[in-house]
């Protein structure tokens, strides 16, 4: 009998996906307060991507980590799959985040001294899945690793190893992706690949994909595009997607 996949997506989907609502974030040190997110307020569907852009400091990576739970707000309320992050304590948004949520990051966070095979199967094992090497083999094979099952990541290339990384995060079949400037560490051509797989893999899974970028030509490939500035959102536009 086949095991159930964690975070794959039920039948009767919320109607928002994420929400995130009047989240304010400031921190205070000796030479004052910073207010780094300023009442951000949005909501994606059930597979909606969107893009977050903005300069360097301007409180994108901060709203993707209080997104993903790893950080918390000075006040406002983020919704995952309609479960309140932050309505509940450490332990249970850790386990939401095992079920629902998959990361794919610049630096790859791959565990060195873990095969490839061994990358991948690391969250279905700590999920209880008994399925998790056959599972993590094919999710492999998915992105064109079949062959590297056994190698560790310091003798991959960049673009393996974020192959890697993508295989972990939808090897459970996650309900939201969050994406933290996924080609930064590529060259532009195995950026490209990477950036084209994971949509793949995004569309076929039916993901809500969350997506940190200072690239303008990979934001246009998400359906809207978040502008941040001074941690407020001041524009939110609707991309034209073509299809070939």
């Amino acid at each position: 009998m086949t095991e159930p996949k964690p975070g794959t997506l039920p039948e009767a989907l919320p109607s928002q996906m994420v929400a995130v609502e009047h989240v304010f974030k400031s921190v205070t040190d000796s030479t004052g307060t910073l207010d780094i997110l300023r009442d951000i307020d949005f909501s994606l569907a059930a597979r909606e991507t969107v893009a977050i852009v903005g300069a360097s400091g301007s409180g994108k990576s901060t709203l993707l980590s209080i997104i993903a739970g790893l950080d918390t707000p000075t006040r406002g309320t983020v919704r995952v799959a309609g479960e309140d992050l932050f309505a509940v304590g450490e332990d249970e948004r850790a386990a939401l985040r095992a079920r629902k949520i998959g990361f794919v990051f610049q630096s790859f966070q791959l565990l060195g001294n873990l095969t490839a095979l061994e990358n991948v199967m690391l969250p279905l094992e700590l999920a209880g899945r008994r399925d998790a090497r056959a599972a993590a083999t094919e999710m492999l094979a998915r992105v064109g690793l079949a062959e590297r099952l056994g190698h560790y990541p310091k003798v991959l290339s960049g673009g393996e190893q974020q192959r890697v990384a993508l295989a972990r995060a939808f090897v459970v079949h996650p309900a939201v992706l969050l994406a933290d400037e996924p080609t930064g560490s590529l060259d532009f051509a195995t950026g490209e690949k990477v950036m084209q797989l994971m949509f793949d893999l995004n569309r076929e899974q039916g993901t809500t994909l969350v997506m940190v970028t200072h690239d303008r030509a990979i934001a246009a490939l998400c359906q809207r595009r978040l502008t941040v500035e001074a941690g407020r959102i001041v524009s939110d536009e609707r991309i034209e997607l073509h299809q070939n």
